[in-house]
């Protein structure tokens, strides 16, 4: 199964730097009644992440050099690479390396190397996005869904890798510290990361699914009605999208439970998360955006808070049994 989308920008997940958008005219004129909410993600996400990397920046500036030079070198350089390959436009470049920048900082541990922090799982969901996004593209372009040729723009980026970010941040991380009920589970290696792993891996399952299902998915059906629909229809899915896109999860889960140093609990909680997550994005498709309600970038940031959302769900479950 598989969401499919054929209309206004589906930039279904893709990744800091590399979101894949599959549009056929430019995202800002696609529907203009709903750009609001385009720039509202954009509010939500860019103050909160962009006054967290400067004071990050500062401390490690002060304490430990090398890991401010790791991280703004490392997240400078995608972001000038994913410019230079007209992958995004340069807000969108700008967007993806703070986020990338944010992610790692907020998930340095020692000893510290740069692949032991979020960058492993942020360049995963890119990679997969871009192997996707190639498959098939004549087919894609006779349905008008083919990745647009402009660049991803930074509303894009952040509704996509947005929330991962503001839930490895400082602030995020001490709001989970204090709830009681997630204690026991909070003790598992990297499991405070689990709801901003979970957020990353369903946008690299949301993309994949979304690209290869339109190709090899075959006649997708609606997912709250079971109807057959066509490729590319919002909320329509096929086993083999689905399938994709569960690999996909499975692989960006995997990559960051070995980076963040966690154990088996963390991937499948992490993976858990995200299929809900791609699932959920389809219920979306299917009602309040094909309803005109949502636009896309509203669509993919509600569904990987979905996607946390399950991993809070989940870690609970496991300080409860674990306390038993």
């Amino acid at each position: 199964m598989s969401v499919n989308r054929r209309h206004e920008g589906a930039p279904c997940a893709a990744t800091t730097l590399s979101c894949v958008s599959r549009q056929t005219v430019p995202w800002d004129v696609a529907q203009p009644k709903l750009l609001w909410q385009s720039k509202l993600v954009l509010l939500l996400v860019l103050p909160i992440v962009g006054t967290g990397l400067v004071l990050q920046t500062h401390w490690w500036a002060t304490q430990l050099p090398s890991v401010a030079t790791w991280t703004l070198g490392l997240s400078l350089l995608l972001g000038l690479i994913v410019l230079r390959v007209h992958a995004a436009t340069a807000a969108g470049a700008c967007t993806g390396a703070v986020l990338t920048a944010s992610l790692m900082f907020s998930t340095v541990g020692f000893p510290y190397l740069p692949w032991h922090t979020a960058l492993p799982p942020v360049l995963a969901v890119s990679l997969l996005a871009s192997i996707a996004s190639r498959i098939g593209r004549d087919r894609k372009e006779e349905l008008g869904t083919a990745e647009a040729r402009h660049g991803r723009a930074a509303a894009q980026v952040a509704a996509n890798v947005g929330l991962a970010a503001l839930l490895a941040g400082e602030f995020a991380q001490s709001w989970m510290a204090g709830l009681h009920w997630l204690t026991p589970a909070m003790g598992r290696p990297g499991m405070v990361f689990a709801p901003a792993l979970a957020a990353l891996a369903e946008a690299a399952a949301d993309t994949v699914s979304s690209e290869i299902g339109q190709v090899l998915g075959g006649r997708p059906r609606m997912i709250t009605t079971g109807r057959a629909a066509e490729p590319g229809t919002d909320g329509a899915i096929s086993v083999a999208g689905t399938a994709a896109g569960i690999a996909a999860a499975c692989v960006v889960a995997a990559l960051g439970a070995v980076s963040l140093r966690g154990d088996a609990s963390l991937f499948w909680v992490a993976t858990a998360g995200a299929v809900f997550g791609l699932l959920f994005d389809s219920v979306l498709g299917a009602t309040v955006e094909s309803r005109g309600w949502l636009n896309n970038d509203a669509v993919n940031f509600v569904s990987t808070v979905s996607a946390a959302a399950c991993a809070l769900a989940l870690m609970a479950e496991l300080a409860h049994v674990r306390v038993r």
